[in-house]
This record gives C-alpha cells, structure tokens and sequence, in this order.
C-alpha cells in the first residue's frame, strides 16, 4: 500500500504561499494611505493674533453679533454652533435651520458668562474683536478665542475674514467660492459705475435706525454706497454717527435708504410724511427705499451684503443694471452657499421688509 511520505511539506508550502499572499494585499492597501487630519491647526484673526485651534473643529461658541453666525453658515458649519445669540429676529434663517431655536444663549462680547461656556466643552470660541475683557476670561480657561470683525472694516477686510472662517472650518475651497462670487459680482458692478460721469453719481443719505443716525466713512455704510457707484452723502463725518436735521437738508440727498439693523424700525411714510424734509430731492422724487433683509441684513457685512451692494446698484442706476434679475441673484445664491430653494414670496419680503 502506497501512502504520502511528505504531508508537513505539502502543508508548509501552502502557509507560505498564503503568508506571501496576504503580504502582497498588505502592501497595495498602503500604498494609497489615508491623510491623517492634523492635530492642531494655526489660525490668524482678524485681531492679527495666532490662535492654535484643534484641527477639527466640531463644537463652536459664538459670543458676538454682526455676521458671525451667517459666515459660519454659508460656509457649511451650521452643524458646529452649540450655542450664540439669539437668531429669531431672521425668520428665514430660522426656518431653514430650526435647531437654532434650541442652541443656548451664553452672553455676547465682554458680559459672557464664561461658566456656560465651560459646560458646552467648545474646540473654539468665535468673538468680536473688540471684545477683549470678555475674550481674555475665555482664554484664561484654556478655550481658544478666535476674533471677527463684527461690523468693522472694509470689503477686503470681510474677504479675509471669509477665508479665515473658511479655514477654520477645514472648508476653504467654500470659502475660495464665496469669495470668487464677491469678486465677480464687484468687478461687474465697478466697471459699469466707472463709465457713469462724477456729476451723475446718485448721493446717497443712509438712515440707520434713526433719521438722525447715519454712516461716515469709517463704517460700511461708506463701502455698501461707494461699491454700489453712490457717493455717501454723510461721508465726511468720519466716526460721527449723530447729526442734526439741518445737515440732512443740506445735502439734499437724491436718494434715501432705510435700515433697521441699529435703533428701531423707520418707514416711508415716516420720512414722507416728515414736513421739515419736503424740499430734499429724495422725498420728491419718491427715492426712499427700505434695505433688504434676508438671513442677515444686506447692509451690513456678511457673506450676502453683496446682494445688497448689487441691490443697491440696480436701485441707484436701473437703466445701467436693468439686465440684472436681483430675485434670480437671490435665489442662485442661496441654493449655491445655503443649499436652500428660496421661494418668490420669501425674495418678496426680502425686498419688502416689515417691521
């Protein structure tokens, strides 16, 4: 009878071969590692300050107002907020992130509560730059603080402050799409305004909450009329917010625009019905207009100011921007940056808001 001498050879030769083998699958998958994602990431502010921030930001706390939250937004990190302001007053932002209703309140710029912040466990803190006894307390218990402009600076300055936000969030090519949308829309703009004649340009009176409050060259207002092609009627006051109404009547405005986002509600009828403002060439030209309000005011710095700098464009100079469709602007912006389909009566109180 004829039996196998050698089955240990046989077996040895066969662990071998399946050891090679599942060396060789070893190999292949290492060839195509997967990127680690960094511990730490450096962040510079809009204060100019280094801020190291974990390289995944998952939790944020956003202590200030101004625009903040809609950067955060429009930049994908609607998810992140764990707590900020109160965000009610935006009835469309808060009907397409219903959450917020739920996001606690811990305090704004310098009056923070910095034990709830605590409690929350946030991988970074977003506040106003200005804010620093508040932003100190926050550091002081080891939470990074990352500082925005809030309000303050200028169009290029807002520009930074996307990408930083954009970094931040590990989102730059977001906010490299943001930025390149601002850019398009400004180039578009100046180079038609640049062929309108210095005589013709449009003075603009911005009242802000007030009649009487308004913008110098030291606030937005300034860089929302000037990008627009209009030139700031209150230009020349600088810092000064406050004026009386002879000044207003000096002017003499050929157009007025109205803002609620500081003081109280001011409406058409207010300032057509004002008997001291009867000869100023806005009111008798009917050129009073209410500033648009979306998720955020478009007269105030946030990613959709541009929509109201092109607003206010086609409202100074319709016959040079009448091929601008400011309801399709407004709706090809929101489903690029919010992934959200605005609908014509949503647009309409946009341009129409209410008190």
């Amino acid at each position: 009878m004829h039996t196998n001498k050698h089955p240990s050879i046989y077996s040895f030769i066969c662990i071998i071969l399946f050891l090679l083998l599942l060396s060789g699958c070893g190999k292949s998958s290492q060839t195509n590692p997967q990127p680690a994602t960094p511990q730490e990431q450096t962040i510079v502010d809009m204060s100019e300050k280094t801020v190291k921030v974990p390289g995944t930001i998952n939790k944020i706390v956003i202590t200030c107002y101004g625009g903040a939250t809609h950067e955060v937004v429009a930049l994908g990190g609607a998810d992140k907020i764990a707590a900020q302001p109160s965000m009610e007053r935006f009835n469309t932002l808060s009907k397409m992130y219903p959450g917020f209703k739920n996001v606690p309140f811990v305090g704004s710029f310098d009056d923070v509560n910095v034990e709830e912040v605590i409690k929350i466990k946030p991988d970074v803190v977003i506040s106003g730059k200005g804010a620093k006894k508040g932003n100190k307390l926050i550091e002081d218990v080891g939470i990074p603080v990352v500082t925005v402009s809030t309000g303050l600076g200028n169009i290029e300055d807002l520009k930074k402050e996307f990408k930083m936000i954009g970094d931040l969030l590990g989102k730059p090519e977001k906010a490299d799409e943001l930025i390149s949308y601002w850019d398009k829309h400004l180039q578009l703009i100046n180079e038609r305004v640049a062929k309108i004649p210095m005589e013709k340009k449009k003075r603009v009176y911005y009242a802000l909450g007030n009649l009487l409050h308004t913008n110098g060259s030291a606030y937005w207002g300034q860089h929302l009329i000037t990008a627009a092609g209009g030139i700031n009627a209150a230009q020349d006051l600088d810092k000064a917010k406050d004026l009386n109404i002879e000044q207003v009547i000096n002017w003499n405005p050929d157009v007025m625009i109205l803002s609620s986002n500081e003081g109280k509600f001011i409406t058409i009828e207010d300032i057509k019905n004002n008997p001291q403002l009867r000869s100023i060439k806005a009111v008798q030209d009917n050129q009073l207009y209410l500033c648009p309000i979306g998720t955020f005011w478009w007269d105030r710095p946030a990613p959709e100011a541009i929509l109201g700098i092109t607003w206010l464009a086609k409202t100074l100079y319709p016959d040079t921007f009448k091929d601008i469709d400011i309801v399709k602007e407004t709706k090809d912006f929101y489903q690029k940056f919010y992934s959200y389909t605005l609908t014509d009566q949503e647009i309409n109180d946009f341009l129409n808001p209410k008190p």
